[in-house]
């Protein structure tokens, strides 16, 4: 009986597909060996928690780093269709004086900066460059309605003047040199145009200096003969010691590079800073709309009109200008004198002492100079 139970069974395996099972037996021998095997401290305590997986990171796409970058430039502000025409003549400074003024009124649609400058040009070299004929064909096209003037760099040479040559600054230079500047102002007072004439700042070179002032103060008197209105800017680039100085404050007051190398010409913030100064005089003839001319002559319709005006002819008047109020200070407006002597007649008895008195003058008294009488020796006479 157990022999046919037997044969029953390995009949029955025989017929059997044992494949399946041991693949699946193969199955779960490798999962088995995928886990971790039992050790006794797991039988004793318990196994080990197994930790969670670390959570996957999702990485984003790195953005690009912002770049540095300079500022959007100001949108250029469009000048207006009739917009006051600010012109500026003169040689290379005013070159560089009318890029500064382009930066000053740059958002003013009312005010538009040409420039006129010419570099190497000046008075001296009508052979070169003719101011005067220059003016007389801006003027004559209508070009303009303000000029500001800045020149004489150049000038400081021999003058030619119908085929005779005159060494800078004597007196037959002057007189040709003047005779020039007449011409040039005149033109732009009889078109009745109004006229900032910038006088030079001081220089590097002693010498040169010394000769700019001079030519200065020749346009300081052109400038008055001709009502023009005269900025004196010297004392304003001085340095502390009363000296030239390539350094000083800014517009906003920082210290900074005011000249070139070259101890002549300014800076972007000299020039910002003169533009700064001339803005102020611009405002007597420019008040955002238009410009306005009240009258030619500064003291037409004031007690100085009658007053004896002095020649054109040298630097020794200058004082007389500026007690007059021709020359008008970058900080204020002139304040006109109450009291001016006037060119009328004076009396005889009015005329004061005369050359015999000042002579008998007593010692001790204003008049005496040095050559008055002394009385204690003249009484010391009459007794003897």
């Amino acid at each position: 009986m157990k022999r046919i139970f037997a044969l029953l069974l390995i009949a029955l395996f025989a017929t059997v597909d044992v494949a399946p099972a041991f693949a699946q037996a193969e199955t779960r021998i490798e999962v088995a060996q995928q886990q971790k095997r039992r050790t006794l401290f797991d039988v004793l305590f318990g196994a080990e928690p197994q930790q969670a997986p670390p959570p996957v990171q999702q990485t984003q796409p790195r953005r690009a780093a912002p770049t540095a970058a300079l500022p959007p430039p100001k949108p250029q502000v469009e000048k207006a269709e009739n917009a006051t025409r600010l012109a500026v003549f003169g040689d290379s400074m005013a070159v560089d004086l009318a890029k500064a003024l382009e930066r000053f009124y740059a958002e003013d649609p009312n005010l538009l900066v040409i420039d006129q400058g010419v570099g190497s040009s000046g008075f001296v070299r009508d052979d070169y460059f003719n101011w005067n004929k220059t003016i007389g064909e801006q003027i004559a096209a209508d070009s303009f309605d303000l000029a500001i003037v800045i020149i004489g760099v150049n000038d400081r040479q021999e003058i030619r003047v119908n085929g005779q040559s005159y060494n800078s600054l004597t007196p037959q230079w002057t007189s040709a040199y003047q005779a020039r500047l007449n011409d040039f102002l005149g033109q732009l007072r009889a078109a009745r145009k109004p006229v900032i004439w910038v006088g030079l700042p001081p220089m590097s070179k002693t010498e040169y200096s010394a000769a700019m002032s001079q030519i200065s103060a020749l346009y300081k008197m052109a400038a008055f003969s001709s009502g023009a209105e005269y900025l004196d800017i010297y004392e304003r680039f001085l340095g502390e010691d009363g000296k030239y100085s390539s350094q000083g404050p800014d517009v906003n007051g920082q210290n900074a590079r005011m000249r070139k190398d070259d101890g002549i010409h300014f800076s972007t913030a000299g020039a910002d800073k003169l533009a700064f100064y001339i803005s102020q005089s611009i405002r007597t003839f420019y008040r955002g709309g238009g410009i306005t001319v009240a009258v030619a002559d500064p003291l037409l319709g004031t007690d100085a009109a009658a007053m004896l005006r002095p020649p054109y002819q040298g630097q020794g008047q200058t004082r007389l200008l500026e007690v007059a109020g021709a020359v008008v200070p970058i900080s204020r407006a002139p304040q006109r004198a109450a009291d001016l002597l006037v060119a009328t007649p004076q009396p005889a008895s009015d005329m004061g002492f005369s050359l015999e008195q000042l002579m008998a003058a007593p010692i001790g008294r204003a008049d005496a100079f040095g050559v008055g009488i002394d009385p204690s020796a003249e009484q010391g006479n009459g007794e003897e």
